[in-house]
């Protein structure tokens, strides 16, 4: 018997897990864990745990209709693994790759907890397009890739040449155990699962935007007025499609380039993840401590007097949803103009974000911040004001996310209000200064 844990990958088709189990002929015992440290009782409420759960739910339509049993347990899963494994004859234990510290350090805990038992432990690549460290074995390079259109040459060479379509083993194809009603008790969720609402058919929202959207990609991403995103982000974030679908819908498409070039910047923030040995610890490299938080909730809370952050905050705090562009400019208003440390700014995404991922979302924040590979330079600031006017002249975003300035005239919605917390030219200037510092703090030994 196969002990297979769905993490990041909800969906019943196209996992390399699905393909590993088919091939050995077994029967699986097949589970999802509800990690409290992970899905904690705030999270749960908020937009990213309540979309996480939607595909949660999903999930389980989906093993459902396919006469197929999955197990939804809530608990460590060190200690859930432990349990199985005392009790069914599991000859291995298959889960999907993931590159977190967090993960990592709770993969090491069930390999060892495997290893107690005697079951081999198999970890297998599904979230990226490329296989990492098979990628950088390709490349033939000592160091990592730190700037991204080098990386993206090599990604489309190694995509031409490696790319494995996506895998033909469905749910109904595989085997599935029954659980013992006395693990399902012991491990049972502290909520009521179904009081979240079943996602929606992701290949349905893919096939809308390349049908109607993904021609005018290049054009339209930015002109968040309009809303020429995606929307995929959403699916990839938990596996309810598998990134190679994904792309095999749109590599022969001559109009697609623009948008796989954003698939290639999800695997280069992986690629990071991995190859970086600071990704996760810029903040204990420098010496942050000219910053401060106590701007950070007026920012948080739409309350900065600047009308684009405060329309971007509010339809953040409201749906979950930020057009990229948006998060960009808001994240440098944070951290540069307020000068707020980064770690507030990508905790709080991670809460509000429905599409939140860690590698991306981290990334992003990095490269508002000026640090880590390929970052913004720290004298290149966003001025919201201008953004605002470029990319939507109108000011219709504005009016529909703040209906109060609905009424304001001409290039004066972009502009600061009266009551705006701090000066754009000023503020600028200061945080040209104060990052310079902190770029000069970094802790000696670590790599450039």
């Amino acid at each position: 018997m196969i002990l297979f844990i769905h993490r990041k990958d909800l969906r019943t088709q196209d996992l390399a897990a699905f393909e590993r189990i088919a091939g050995l002929g077994e029967q699986g015992l097949h589970v999802f864990i509800a990690d409290p440290a992970l899905l904690t009782s705030i999270r749960k409420d908020e937009h990213s745990g309540v979309h996480f759960l939607s595909q949660v739910r999903r999930l389980q339509e989906l093993y459902i209709q396919a006469g197929r049993n999955l197990h939804i347990l809530y608990g460590d899963p060190a200690e859930i693994v432990d349990s199985i494994l005392g009790q069914y004859p599991v000859s291995e234990l298959v889960v999907g790759r993931d590159y977190t510290p967090y993960a990592l350090a709770r993969d090491h805990k069930l390999e060892k907890k495997a290893e107690q038992h005697g079951v081999p432990f198999t970890s297998l690549p599904d979230q990226t397009l490329i296989d990492l460290e098979d990628f950088h074995a390709f490349a033939g390079r000592k160091e990592p890739y730190k700037v991204f259109t080098p990386f993206y040459r090599k990604w489309k060479e190694y995509m031409e040449l490696f790319f494995r379509p996506p895998g033909s083993v469905l749910v109904s194809d595989l085997r599935t155990a029954e659980l013992e009603p006395e693990l399902s008790d012991r491990f049972r969720l502290p909520f009521v699962l179904e009081d979240y609402p079943v996602a929606e058919e992701p290949s349905i929202r893919l096939a809308d935007f390349i049908e109607d959207d993904l021609h005018n990609y290049e054009q339209g991403r930015d002109q968040y007025g309009s809303d020429g995103t995606s929307r995929i982000s959403g699916i990839l974030n938990t596996g309810a499609l598998s990134i190679r679908t994904v792309y095999q819908r749109v590599m022969g498409i001559p109009e697609g380039e623009a948008w796989r070039r954003q698939l290639a910047w999800r695997d280069f923030y992986l690629y990071q993840s991995v190859f970086d040995p600071d990704f996760y610890h810029y903040e204990q490299r420098y010496d942050l401590s000219l910053l401060d938080d106590k701007l950070f909730s007026a920012w948080a809370n739409a309350e900065t007097g600047i009308p684009v952050i405060d329309a971007a905050m509010t339809q953040l705090n409201e749906t979950g949803q930020l057009p990229n562009r948006l998060r960009m400019v808001t994240a440098m208003f944070l951290t540069k103009n307020l000068l707020c440390p980064f770690p507030l700014g990508e905790a709080y995404f991670r809460l509000k974000l429905a599409d939140y991922d860690n590698a991306p979302n981290r990334g992003g924040w990095l490269w508002s911040s000026s640090l880590g590979f390929d970052a913004a330079p720290y004298f290149r600031i966003m001025n919201p004001v201008n953004q605002s006017e470029k990319f939507d002249p109108l000011g219709t975003y504005i009016r529909r996310w703040l209906p109060q300035l609905a009424d304001v005239e001409g290039r004066e919605i972009h502009r600061p209000r009266p009551h705006a917390i701090v000066d754009l030219k000023a503020s600028r200037e200061r945080a040209i200064g104060v990052y310079k510092e902190i770029l000069r703090s970094r802790t000696v030994g670590g790599p450039e």
